[in-house]
């Protein structure tokens, strides 16, 4: 039995505004909002993808977790980086308590909880379901808005959890779990669209040093290269070299 949400675990009761992966045409700065994308991953986990956005404003990093259904609904959550920290840590309970359990029969009990926890972050409060119904387990994050005290959610296969888990951990090994450090001093993003694409050029910071990321998007497809700093003089060297030959075939070999 494959481990898959109920229908129910998908509804839309998630606040849209500003998800970039609406048809995968994704923004990474959002100069309205002074919010520039960091990184980011995305994971197939069964019928479902998940995207792990590092995304920082003028109050910090935090990672935002949008859910695409197999009908392309939309979920998401946000969360601070010392708080994704703690839930990377969750996921881990969880899976080890997930790959402990009987095979599962067709008989639910207690509304088909298996495991619970919560986690407390300034206002707000992350809940934690381990759950389990005809289509199989799987967890259930639900994040409560302050603001209007309603819940959004998603739902992670449980088979997934581990995958999910590594995604995270990489992510915060990359950018690390401080929510306040401020938006460094860096270029602003630039784009430029080429027929049915668009390229965007993105400079962040991490702790391996300063690069670009340099996206290429279109309908339903989305792949990016990262430049560290140290090599762009090389890059660009490589890239004038191939325009200049282009310009003046004449001119030779251009290889090195």
């Amino acid at each position: 039995m494959s481990d898959r949400e109920s229908g129910d675990e998908l509804q839309a009761s998630q606040a849209r505004g500003g998800d970039h992966h609406d048809g995968d045409d994704d923004r990474q700065y959002d100069s309205g909002s002074g919010e520039r994308e960091l990184g980011t991953k995305m994971l197939q986990i069964q019928s479902k993808r998940f995207y792990l956005d590092v995304k920082q404003n003028q109050r910090g990093r935090f990672i935002k977790i949008a859910e695409v259904g197999a009908g392309g609904k939309k979920s998401r959550l946000l969360l601070a980086m010392s708080t994704a920290a703690e839930f990377r840590d969750r996921l881990t309970e969880f899976s080890d308590f997930y790959s402990n359990l009987a095979p599962q029969t067709s008989e639910t009990e207690n509304d088909g909880k298996l495991k619970s926890s919560t986690i407390k972050k300034d206002n707000r409060v992350y809940f934690l379901d381990l759950k389990e119904n005809q289509r199989g387990r799987f967890l259930k994050v639900s994040q409560t808005n302050p603001r209007n005290k309603t819940r959004i959610q998603i739902a992670i296969p449980a088979q997934g959890l581990i995958e999910f888990r590594n995604g995270l951990t990489d992510l915060l090994h990359d950018f690390g779990t401080d929510d306040h450090e401020g938006i460094p001093d860096l270029p602003s993003s630039r784009s430029m669209r080429v027929e049915n694409k668009i390229f965007y050029f993105d400079v962040g910071k991490n702790s391996r040093g300063v690069y670009m990321r340099v996206s290429e998007v279109r309908a339903n497809f989305r792949t990016a290269i990262t430049i560290p700093e140290r090599s762009w003089g090389k890059f660009r060297d490589i890239m004038t070299d191939f325009v200049e030959a282009k310009q003046n075939p004449e001119s030779g070999d251009i290889s090195n």
